[in-house]
């Protein structure tokens, strides 16, 4: 009698991206059923059912939580291979009771930092609302751009992202300053950053502000309505990294009221962002579905790495293992 084959979930496939970026086939080879899953799931319970049966799970960062009241209902469940090296949604402790071990990959910091800018320089010139005037027929010339040349960017976050962010705005010839709770001011003099003598000094000097901040205890919630009334009318506030750490129904009341001149977001508190969630047409913002780690060179990476993780845990060698 033959041996049941294996079976690999790949979560959260929208754009078909697991097999176009990595070749499966040695995975396959070894009696592996790989499935990959172009929807969203938000409910325990369906996950759950869906999960059932497999034995290796694929999850895109940080996008499905594995609490231990998952954990508990996946008997199957074997090895769980998370994107990128750092997963705050994944409970460790309970996995390693349940006999799973979970193995990361490498993720580039580039993309988001290129998405950032992308944000900010959108926002800056209108483009977005000038693109859909010229398209159709609209009026010629509506917005006038912000400049950058001469401008303070303010970075909450000064690490390997913030710091990235930081050199492009000083090839713009922006005064660029940075604060975070343990960050000095010798390493921001480093990389010929201003450290910023508080988090309520930056936000009320700076033309932008750029999030650039790892989500925890001290961060959760950090902008609210009070730390948004200190920014300029005339200011702008990018987000690119974790959606907790702005009070989102804060900075919903500052596009509306006009207390902000607009923001950029790629990070939501739901995922995918509901259809008619206010976000959607909230005023003067510039928003994008979650991007910041979606190009080819990343998926590259994201999946023939999971691909190595697991042919390593077949072969009873783990390899990348977290946390």
């Amino acid at each position: 009698m033959s041996t049941p084959s294996l079976r690999c979930a790949v979560l959260d496939d929208f754009q078909g991206a697991a097999a176009a970026f990595a070749d499966w086939s040695p995975v396959t080879a070894r009696g592996v059923e790989v499935v990959a899953y172009p929807d969203h799931l938000d409910d325990e319970d369906a996950l759950a059912d869906r999960l059932a049966d497999h034995d290796i799970v694929v999850t895109l960062r940080e996008r499905v939580p594995f609490p231990a009241s998952l954990l508990e209902r996946l008997p199957r469940l074997t090895l769980l291979v998370a994107s990128g090296m750092r997963n705050s949604v994944i409970d460790y402790a309970a996995a390693e009771r349940a006999g799973v071990t979970v193995c990361g990959t490498a993720s580039s910091s580039t993309p988001p930092v290129e998405l950032t800018w992308a944000l900010l320089l959108g926002l800056a010139r209108g483009v977005v609302t000038e693109n859909t005037a010229l398209r159709e027929g609209g009026p010629w010339q509506q917005t006038v751009g912000a400049d950058l040349y001469g401008r303070r960017l303010g970075l909450l976050g000064l690490g390997k992202m913030g710091s990235r962010v930081a050199r492009v705005g000083l090839a713009f010839g922006m005064e660029v300053t940075a604060w975070s709770r343990n960050l000095t001011k010798e390493r921001a003099e480093a990389e010929g950053v201003a450290l910023a003598p508080s988090k309520e000094a930056l936000l009320a000097d700076s033309d932008f502000v750029s999030v650039h901040l790892a989500l925890g205890e001290r961060t959760r919630g950090l902008i609210g309505a009070a730390e948004l009334a200190l920014m300029r009318p005339t200011a702008y506030l990018v987000n690119t990294s974790r959606s907790a750490i702005v009070d989102q129904e804060a900075l919903l009341d500052a596009l509306r009221t006009g207390r902000i001149a607009g923001a950029g977001l790629d990070v939501f508190d739901t995922e995918p962002l509901p259809a008619g969630h206010p976000l959607r047409t909230a005023p003067n913002l510039l928003a994008t579905p979650h991007l910041g780690y979606v190009t080819r060179d990343n998926y590259a990476t994201y999946y023939g790495q999971a691909v190595e993780d697991v042919l390593a845990f077949l072969d009873g060698a783990p390899v990348r293992v977290l946390p």
